[in-house]
């Protein structure tokens, strides 16, 4: 974990806007920012699921080194404020998760969670919100959003199958190729809304993509097939150029309203 007294909530990693695609990674990090030290909680909760989606950066890094996208990663803990959740959402702030007490959110003051939204949360989406529109102004068209993800081998003992999920909430438009191009590996075992529903209101992709009407996915790479750099280089290299080919397709620049199953 990086303790840093000049935190800043994101980062961005240069691009060309004129390619029509934006990377996204909400729990890219495990980062908190000085004042917080470590939230009471141990130096290897900050290893873990709990803190931040392992593998992810390196993927995020590698994914628009090939594609030559932008991107913009949150900078800070998933454990600080979840970006990944609506400002309602009662798992926005965890004070347990996965069976881990967290004792610096609890309990939590009402000034302190709007601190925390405020400091770190909304910088973050102004973020993304600032580079989607920078790549549809270049491009000159609406942008195709992706967002990265990792999720771990096992929940509560259960072990999870899938190599790769995509989660998607009613835009199906990125989803089907994304689909047909993974499933013809026979090798790969891949989750439609697995191992969970992409249909969360207030979420990333609900709130710079559903409500806008831009194409979007959000992949899920199973943890510990990316946890070594070798196997986030191979992950990048295989989505590359699938995502390039989906960016070709023009229906994936028209601005289209499906609505949200999450209403």
């Amino acid at each position: 974990m990086v303790r840093n007294a000049s935190f800043t909530p994101f980062e961005m990693i240069d691009g060309e806007p004129t390619k029509g695609i934006v990377l996204i990674a909400d729990h890219a990090s495990n980062a908190l920012p000085e004042e917080y030290g470590d939230l009471g909680l141990p130096e290897a909760e900050f290893q873990r699921h709990i803190a931040y989606d392992i593998g992810v950066e390196s993927v995020t890094r590698q994914l628009a080194a090939l594609t030559g996208a932008p991107a913009v990663m949150a900078g800070f803990s998933r454990l600080l404020i979840d970006p990944n959740r609506g400002t309602d959402d009662p798992t926005l702030i965890r004070q347990l998760y996965d069976g881990t007490i967290v004792p610096g959110n609890y309990p939590i003051e009402p000034a302190e969670r709007e601190k925390r939204i405020e400091a770190y949360y909304e910088p973050y989406h102004d973020a993304v919100a600032r580079l989607v529109h920078e790549v549809k102004n270049a491009s000159g068209a609406a942008p195709l959003v992706i967002s990265i993800h990792s999720f771990t081998p096992t929940m509560q003992g259960r072990p999870r199958p899938w190599h790769v999920g995509v989660l998607w909430d009613s835009d199906d438009r990125a989803v089907k190729p994304l689909f047909r191009a993974l499933r013809a590996d026979s090798r790969l075992v891949v989750g439609d809304n697995e191992p969970y529903d992409g249909a969360m209101g207030g979420d990333t992709m609900n709130r710079h993509c559903t409500v806008n009407g831009y194409a979007h996915a959000l992949i899920e790479i199973r943890q510990d097939l990316i946890t070594k750099e070798s196997g986030a280089v191979e992950w990048a290299e295989r989505l590359a150029p699938v995502l390039e080919a989906i960016n070709a397709h023009p229906d994936m620049h028209e601005v289209r309203f499906f609505g949200s199953r999450a209403l």
